[in-house]
């Protein structure tokens, strides 16, 4: 499966913006997905994973009550509503996919190529 993230930019101190990551080669239904990010200088981070159903969500405590992940199965496509931005989510976004989803927190094995979002304060 190919993933395109998209949907980054720059934004004011709490706003808002809504990622999407679009699937090809195979229908997502039969994937969990994961949003993940990176800033400058620091490790890739857990952000944000739903199941296949979109019945489950998971979220990193640091994004927990602003970020809400969705999915659209019949368009193949997933989404990461970001509300209340701080300077601190400024960070590469990248969307990922696996089939076996036995750690909705880790362990995807395949990638989008990112999304910058900086959030100015």
């Amino acid at each position: 499966v190919q993933l395109q993230a998209s949907g980054g930019g720059l934004v004011q101190a709490g706003g808002s913006l809504r990622l999407s990551c679009a699937a090809s080669g195979r229908t997502i239904s039969r994937y969990g997905m994961g949003w993940f990010r990176q800033a400058p200088g620091k490790e890739r981070e857990f952000v944000a994973a739903i199941n296949r159903s979109g019945g489950s969500t998971y979220y990193s405590d640091s994004v927990k009550g602003r970020f809400t992940i969705s999915r659209d199965n019949a368009k193949n496509t997933v989404y990461l509503q970001m509300n209340s931005l701080k300077p601190e989510d400024t960070a590469v976004y990248y969307c990922a996919a696996d089939r076996n989803w036995y750690n909705p927190r880790d362990d995807y094995d395949y990638w989008g190529q990112g999304t910058e979002v900086t959030v100015s304060s």
